[in-house]
C-alpha cells in the first residue's frame, strides 16, 4: 500500500455496479494524484447484468459474467473494502457499514444497484427469491439447479412475479436450463411448471406492440403459464395469492417487480424520487448534497429520467468519473444527458435474441450471437487490464498536477511538506490526531477493554504502561511488525494483530497486554486520522475478542502504511509449549491451508482472483486462540506457528530443537484455493529464495521437487496456522475437534519417528 503522493482527498466509491466499474479502470489509467480512492462493497466481484440471463440458462459459467472488484480495486490504487452498507451520516461524511467502523469521505460516489418493490402486505417475505441483489439471487438459483439435478424425478412448479423484460427473460431461462436437466437425466420435461404473474393486462408494457406480442406467443408455446392482470396479493410458504382469489402452490417463487430503493439513502437525509433512489442533477450531483454523486439504478436523473436499464449505469460510468475528477479539483462540472432511445436485446432462452428499439422489433439467433460478442468484449474490457508503464503513470501525475486547479497548491504545500518532513519524534503522528481516533475508537467500537492487571495503561498520560505478572505465572512477549499487503487499513489491523497474538498462542499463553507500532501514509490531519481509526479499529477488535488490552504504542508518518504489535502474554511455566518438545511416534497437525505469500505476489501482479483472495483474507482473520487450548486439550508436546519462514523452516526449526526425524505426507498439505495455480505460474513470495535455506534439511529433495506441492512448502505465511506435534492415539479426536471449532483446512499432514539422520531428518512421501 505504497502511497507515493500525499493523501488530501478521499473519495469513495459506495457499491460495485458498473459505473463504478468502469470508474475504477479510468482511474486506473489516468490516477487522481493525491485523492485516496476506497471502494466498499458488499462482495469481491460484480455481475454484468447483460450476461446474467445467459448465465441462469447455462450458456455462461459464472467466472464468465463476473467482473473482479479486488482486481479492479488494486488496478486503480485503491482501498478495498467489503461490507454492507446500512447508512449514511452526511454530517459527519461518513458511510455507516455492517460490520465494520464507518468509512469517512471527503467525496461520495454510490452505485449499489436496485431490489425489487415488495408490496406492504407481504405474508412470507422469506418465502420469496428476489432477483436482487444479484448474488443472493444466484445462491438461491444455485441451489433450485443442485435440487433439479438431484432428485429430477420430483415434480416441481416455480412462480416468477412480473412480467417486465427481467421476469420474461428470466422465465424463459429458466425454463431452459432446467428442462436441459431433465432431458439429460431421461426425465419427463412435464415435471417443470412455470406461472408468470403479471398485474397488468400485457407483458413488457415499455415495449412496443410487436415485442410484446412475440413474447406473449413465445411463453405460452413453451407451456408457460401467464396470468394476466393478476396482481399478486401475497405470498406464504411455497403458495402465491392474487388479487382475485387465485391460489397457485409454488416450490420456489421468484420476485422481478419494479425497482426500489435501500431506504436508508433517504433517511440519511439524501433528496430521493417517490420510490426512494438519489436525485441527482445533469451533472450525476445529489440535488441536496454536493459531496454526494449517484449513478445506475441508484440514481434518478431529475430532468432526464429513465428506465432502470443498464445501459444507462454503463453510459454513466465515463461522465462521472470526469466530474468527480473536476469536484476535487474545484472546476465547473460537466452536464450529461443520456439517450432518449436505446436498443434492446432480450434472450429467448434458447440461443436467439428478440432486439427491439422504438417501434420496431426483430428476432434471430443472430443477435444473440451480436449480443453474445458484445456482452464478452464489455467483460473481457475488466479482464484484461492493460498494463502501464512506471514512466507512464509519473509523467501522467505530473500532467495532471500541472493542468490548472484550484488544489494545486493545496497538493504542492502537502507534497513539499512530505518531502521536508523531519526525522525522529519529528515523525510522530500529531498527539490530537491520536487523542480523537482513541476516542472514536471507545465511542464506536465499545468502550476499550479492562483488566485489573494493567496499572498504568491508554487511560493515563504516563509515560510507560505498567502491567502485572500474577503470582505463580510468566511473561511471554513478542512482536511483529510489517507493511500492509492488501489496500483496507481495517482488514490489515485485524490481520496484523492475529498474526502477533499466534505466537503467543503457539507458546500457550493467554494474551494480557500489546504496544502498537503504526506508520501512517503522508496526509492531511483528517485522512491520517481516517487512517489510523480504521487500523486500530481493525487491530482492537481482535485484541478485544483475545481479552487483551491495548496499553499504548508509537505512530509515525511515512511514505507507506505499516502496522505491528508488541504483544505480551501469560502463562504456567509448566503449561508452556516449545518448538523443541517433539517425540518420536507423534502425528503432526497443521491447523490452516498455507498458500498467502504466493497469492498475494500474484494480487500485486493483478493476476489472483479475487474469490481466491478472499479465502485467503478469510484464513489470515481466523484466530489461532481456540486452535491452539484445543491443542493443549489433547496434550500437545510442540507447537508453532507458520508465518515468514514458510511451513518447511518453521518444521525444521521443530525437528532440530526436538532430535526427532519426520515422514511428511505432502498430498495432505492443505492448501489455500489458488495458490497451486499462481505456483505454477512461476510467482512466488520475494521472501521464498531465503525460505529455500531449508532445502538440505530433506533427505529426498531429487525425488520431491517435482511434485506440485513443493514449492510452497517455503512459501511464507502471514497470520499462518498452528503447527503441532500429538500423541499418535489423540490426533483423530484432535482433529475432530479442530474441524468443529471452524478449522476447517486441519489436516494430519506427517508423523514423527526416532531421529535418522540428524542432517536430514526430512523425508516426504
Amino acid at each position: 500500500m505504497n502511497q507515493s503522493q500525499p493523501i488530501f482527498k478521499d473519495v469513495v466509491l459506495l457499491g460495485g455496479g458498473h459505473s463504478h466499474a468502469i470508474a475504477l479502470r479510468m482511474l486506473g489509467m489516468k490516477p487522481m494524484p493525491g485523492v485516496r480512492l476506497t471502494l466498499l462493497t458488499e462482495a469481491s466481484d460484480t455481475a454484468y447484468s447483460g450476461m446474467l440471463p445467459g448465465h441462469v440458462a447455462g450458456f455462461y459459467s459464472r467466472e464468465e459474467c463476473h467482473m473482479d472488484l479486488r482486481r479492479l480495486a488494486q488496478f486503480a490504487g485503491a482501498q478495498f473494502c467489503v461490507d454492507r452498507a446500512i447508512g449514511l451520516d452526511l454530517a459527519q461524511k461518513r458511510v455507516l457499514c455492517a460490520n465494520r467502523p464507518p468509512v469517512g469521505f471527503d467525496l461520495l460516489s454510490i452505485n449499489i444497484g436496485s431490489t425489487p418493490k415488495l408490496p406492504d402486505v407481504m405474508g412470507d417475505r422469506d418465502a420469496i427469491i428476489p432477483a436482487k441483489p444479484v448474488r443472493q439471487f444466484l445462491e438461491h438459483w444455485d441451489q433450485v439447479v443442485s435440487d433439479f439435478a438431484r432428485t429430477p424425478e420430483k415434480a416441481r412448479t416455480i412462480g416468477i412475479v412480473g412480467g417486465g423484460a427481467g421476469g420474461v427473460e428470466l422465465a424463459l431461462t429458466m425454463q431452459h436450463r432446467l428442462q436441459q436437466l431433465l432431458w439429460a437425466a431421461q426425465q419427463p420435461l412435464t415435471n417443470l411448471t412455470v406461472h408468470l404473474f403479471q398485474k397488468d393486462a400485457t407483458l413488457l408494457p415499455t415495449q412496443n406492440h410487436w415485442v410484446r406480442d412475440r413474447f406473449h406467443a413465445l411463453l405460452t408455446q413453451r407451456g408457460i403459464q401467464l396470468h394476466l392482470q393478476e396482481p399478486v396479493h401475497s405470498v406464504q410458504s411455497h403458495q402465491v395469492i392474487g388479487a382475485s382469489g387465485l391460489t397457485i402452490a409454488c416450490d420456489y417463487i421468484f420476485w422481478v417487480t419494479q425497482a426500489a430503493a435501500p431506504d436508508w439513502l433517504a433517511k440519511a437525509g439524501l433528496a430521493v424520487d417517490e420510490d426512494g433512489f438519489v436525485l441527482v442533477d445533469d451533472t450525476l450531483r445529489s440535488v441536496s448534497h454536493p459531496d454526494v454523486f449517484a449513478a445506475g439504478d441508484t440514481a434518478t436523473m431529475l430532468n432526464h429520467p429513465r428506465p432502470k436499464a443498464g445501459v444507462f449505469a454503463v453510459r454513466q460510468g465515463k461522465p462521472l468519473v470526469n466530474n468527480l475528477r473536476r469536484a476535487v479539483q474545484n472546476k465547473p462540472l460537466k452536464p450529461f444527458r443520456p439517450q432518449t432511445q436505446y436498443l434492446s436485446l432480450i434472450g429467448t432462452g434458447d440461443g436467439e435474441a428478440i432486439a427491439a428499439r422504438g417501434s420496431l422489433g426483430w428476432q434471430s439467433p443472430l443477435l444473440w450471437r451480436w449480443k453474445d460478442w458484445i456482452d464478452r468484449a464489455f467483460v473481457e474490457r475488466f479482464r484484461e487490464l492493460p498494463e502501464m508503464e512506471e514512466g507512464r503513470q509519473k509523467a501522467e501525475s505530473r500532467r495532471q498536477e500541472a493542468e490548472g486547479n484550484h488544489n494545486l497548491a493545496d497538493v504542492q504545500t502537502i507534497q513539499k511538506a512530505s518531502t521536508m518532513r523531519c526525522a525522529g519524534c519529528g515523525a510522530k503522528v500529531g498527539s490530537s490526531i491520536l487523542a480523537r481516533v482513541l476516542q472514536r475508537v471507545q465511542q464506536e467500537g465499545g468502550s476499550l477493554a479492562q483488566r485489573s492487571d494493567i496499572l498504568i495503561g491508554l487511560e493515563s498520560p504516563d509515560d510507560a504502561a505498567v502491567v502485572q505478572v500474577p503470582a505463580g505465572s510468566v511473561i511471554v512477549q513478542t512482536i511483529d511488525y510489517f507493511p500492509a499487503l492488501l489496500n483496507d487499513p481495517f482488514v490489515f489491523g485485524q490481520i496484523s494483530a492475529n498474526h502477533a497474538l499466534s505466537d503467543l498462542f503457539a507458546m500457550g499463553a493467554q494474551p494480557q497486554s500489546a504496544l502498537a507500532i503504526a506508520t501512517i501514509p503522508y496526509a492531511q490531519p483528517a485522512n491520517v486520522e481516517e487512517t489510523l481509526y480504521q487500523l486500530l479499529s481493525g487491530a482492537m477488535s481482535v485484541l478485544s475478542k483475545a481479552q487483551a488490552v491495548l496499553i499504548g504504542g508509537h505512530t509515525t508518518e511515512g511514505a507507506e502504511l505499516a502496522f505491528g504489535l508488541s504483544c505480551n502474554g501469560l502463562a504456567q511455566p509448566d503449561r508452556l509449549l516449545r518448538k523443541g518438545g517433539m517425540k518420536p511416534g507423534q502425528a503432526l497437525i497443521l491447523t490452516k491451508a498455507i498458500g498467502t505469500g504466493t497469492l498475494f505476489a500474484a494480487h500485486m501482479q493483478l493476476k489472483a482472483k479475487g474469490h481466491w483472495l478472499n479465502g485467503a483474507i478469510a484464513s489470515m482473520q481466523q484466530s489461532n486462540q481456540q486452535a491452539a487450548t484445543c491443542l493443549l486439550e489433547h496434550h500437545a508436546t510442540a507447537c508453532t506457528d507458520v508465518t515468514g519462514f514458510g511451513f518447511m523452516g518453521h518444521l525444521v526449526e521443530m525437528v532440530q530443537a526436538s532430535n526427532v526425524s519426520v515422514t511428511l505426507n505432502l498430498a495432505t498439505i492443505p492448501l489455500l484455493d489458488g495458490a497451486l495455480e499462481t505456483a505454477a505460474m512461476g510467482i512466488l513470495s520475494s521472501l521464498q529464495p531465503q525460505n529455500l535455506q531449508a532445502l538440505p534439511a530433506i533427505a529426498n529433495v531429487s525425488e520431491t521437487n517435482t511434485h506440485p506441492y513443493f514449492s510452497l512448502l517455503f512459501d511464507p505465511q502471514t497470520s499462518g496456522g498452528l503447527l503441532a506435534s500429538v500423541p499418535l492415539d489423540e490426533s483423530d479426536r484432535c482433529l475432530a475437534a479442530l474441524h468443529a471449532l471452524g478449522y476447517q483446512h486441519s489436516a494430519i499432514i506427517g508423523y514423527t519417528t526416532p531421529p535418522l539422520d540428524r542432517a536430514k531428518p526430512i523425508t516426504i512421501v
